[in-house]
């Protein structure tokens, strides 16, 4: 790709734009289902359940990484602790400790044996009641696992832009929860971004503050200081936000979580996505203007690479976030 003018009105129409990968759904053996494993194929739901007309599913997404020896889960009691919670800021109780849905989790993907993979437990109201309220319909809990890779295009970088739409206001609908009526906003986020060339799309909040992608938390460095917008800017609490201002201050990196203007990301020295999808991701360019001189930061750089060096089982698991799986890895991790 041609390098980005550093401002816009130098900017060459078309050269942003690249082609945008399809992502199928590799499917796999079984299905974890209210408690039992079933066929890839037979994890249906009726047309006429509740969560297709209502949107009333929460869902996690969680990563499976090879290790040099077997497989590990990401932070899976943290991920699974947060579906819970979505399901209990919205009333739906289910009826499955934290113990038996990570158990849950390690289950399907040995039953598969397939690893590295990417793992959707959902939670959603299923056939009983046609109207909007959801009394009488039943909980469901699915968990399916498949092989997935780079979520963020981009090479060096994903260029992205500033949405014309903003994420949900507070109590509208809550931004804690991880729900999948949410990503309808997302969607609208991400498909503009497309359409007009860029790789994503930053949502600013109901005042005009940085909030979100469409599916990740944004962090900006300046002056050597980690800023991330603050959870009441309409943010998603992310397991890889979480785990990135963590190696941030192992790394001794001073992390400040404030409300942060649009134009700060122009001025910064580095910005970057985090997420389970996207993980540790450079930000290239923002509306065409170029971040720094457009290559990834050194912060963000050592941050990547602590966070993959501990994922993959190539650095010490110094903060407990791995969860051993009895699968060999389809392709053996080295340094």
């Amino acid at each position: 790709m041609p390098p980005l003018s550093r401002y816009p009105y130098l900017y060459a129409p078309g050269t942003a734009k690249e082609q945008f990968k399809p992502m199928p759904i590799q499917p796999t053996s079984k299905i974890w289902h209210n408690g039992s494993l079933i066929p890839w194929e037979q994890a249906n739901i009726h047309v006429m359940s509740h969560v297709i007309h209502y949107g009333s599913s929460v869902f996690e997404g969680i990563r499976c990484y090879g290790l040099p020896q077997g497989s590990a889960v990401f932070r899976l009691p943290e991920h699974m602790q947060r579906l819970l919670d979505s399901a209990k800021i919205y009333r739906m109780e289910v009826p499955y400790t934290l113990d038996e849905l990570c158990a849950a989790v390690v289950n399907v993907i040995e039953a598969n044996g397939v690893a590295p993979c990417y793992i959707r437990p959902i939670v959603l109201r299923g056939y009983g009641e046609i109207g909007v309220s959801p009394k009488g319909t039943p909980i469901e809990v699915y968990i399916a696992n498949f092989p997935w890779g780079k979520y963020m295009a981009g090479h060096g970088g994903a260029d992205v832009c500033i949405s014309s739409w903003n994420r949900l206001a507070p109590n509208t609908m809550p931004a804690l929860a991880k729900a999948g009526a949410n990503y309808m906003n997302s969607q609208l986020i991400r498909m503009e971004a497309e359409i007009n060339g860029y790789q994503e799309g930053i949502g600013l909040d109901v005042n005009g503050l940085v909030s979100e992608g469409s599916g990740e938390n944004v962090f900006v460095v300046r002056n050597g200081v980690l800023y991330t917008p603050q959870l009441g800017n309409s943010a998603l609490s992310g397991i890889t936000r979480d785990s990135a201002i963590a190696i941030a201050r192992h790394l001794g990196y001073t992390v400040i979580e404030q409300p942060i203007p649009r134009e700060m990301l122009y001025i910064a020295d580095e910005v970057f996505f985090t997420g389970t999808a996207a993980e540790v991701s450079p930000i290239r360019s923002i509306d065409r203007i170029l971040v720094a001189d457009g290559n990834p930061g050194e912060i963000t750089k050592k941050i990547a690479d602590e966070f993959f060096g501990i994922a993959n089982g190539l650095k010490p698991d110094r903060f407990g976030w791995l969860t051993p799986v009895k699968v060999n890895a389809a392709k053996p991790v080295s340094a």
